[in-house]
């Protein structure tokens, strides 16, 4: 959903499901985009601004009535949880600062933006939970793009999430004493890992035993992550002026959900974080990871 001057805006897109059966007795299912039309929402509700949606520190809970079917269908599916959303804003210039830090800690130079800015949100969470037990295990559920890792890549115009979950693994004690830069590299290694033969082997093994994703499958991780700052979300302007901010509805909002866009200015990122009440204002006294943000 983007919000633009004065407009809320919803693409609702009928995209058909086709299928193929292959001459090895397996099916390929594909998005059909004939064209034909598309499906625009203009949401409008009275008193409210948007202003009065993106100021509070909290994503106000009016926002998911503004996706079709999107409360009637997540509390028929879910049990609901006392969740609150929030979006920290971190500039060009205090991610720079995190992976520099990263980077120094362990010397090296491959750990990257993004990889620095998720393990120290990682770090935060976790030291917000006041968790007892330092052997305790803490997991951080990845969704890792598959497209450039193969070879040859799929075409930038793919339609398509090519993506498969990878979990990184430690423990509480070593993830605080370790430091930035040590969580960063633990992610860094599990990325480096998905080359061209392990995502296509994952993928051939999901075609004989395929598994779909559910929210029980992630009930385990501390943390799991979704899309990317990558997506262009601010380059849809549909005549009303450039969108001004983007948020996501309740589809797979659980404790631990973490939701990654571009920010408005280049460089910067927006990360909408779901999580427990109390452990939101646990984070309002991390004083290391309040000043490394704009909320």
């Amino acid at each position: 959903m983007y919000f633009g001057p004065l407009k809320v805006i919803i693409l609702d897109p009928p995209l058909h499901l086709g299928v193929i059966e292959n001459d090895d007795n397996t099916s390929s299912f594909f998005v059909d985009c004939n064209n034909a039309e598309a499906h625009f929402i203009h949401s409008v509700v009275d008193n409210v601004t948007v202003n009065d949606i993106l100021d509070p520190v909290y994503v106000p809970h009016i926002v998911n009535f503004l996706f079709p079917l999107n409360v009637a269908l997540f509390e028929s599916l879910f049990a609901p949880m006392k969740t609150m959303n929030s979006v920290f804003h971190f500039t060009k210039e205090k991610i720079a600062k995190l992976k520099a830090k990263a980077n120094a800690e362990i010397s090296t130079t491959t750990i990257s933006s993004l990889q620095a800015l998720l393990a120290h949100l990682l770090r935060s969470v976790v030291c917000c939970q006041s968790i007892n037990y330092t052997n305790q295990e803490v997991r951080y559920k990845l969704f890792i793009g598959a497209g450039p890792r193969l070879k040859p890549s799929l075409p930038e115009g793919y339609f398509g999430n090519a993506i498969h979950g990878e979990v990184v693994c430690t423990k509480v004690g070593e993830l605080l004493e370790q430091g930035l830069g040590w969580a960063a590299l633990k992610i860094n290694d599990v990325i480096a890992l998905q080359t061209n033969d392990v995502v296509r082997d994952f993928f051939n093994c999901w075609v004989k035993n395929p598994k779909l994703l559910t929210m029980s499958s992630l009930a385990n991780a501390t943390l799991y992550t979704s899309s990317s700052p990558q997506f262009n979300v601010y380059g849809n302007d549909l005549g009303w002026g450039k969108p001004l901010a983007v948020r996501s509805g309740l589809a797979n909002k659980r404790d631990g959900k973490i939701t990654i866009f571009p920010g408005m200015k280049e460089g910067s990122v927006d990360i909408e974080v779901c999580l427990l009440p109390e452990k939101f204002l646990a984070m309002e006294n991390d004083k290391e990871f309040m000043q490394s943000i704009g909320i």
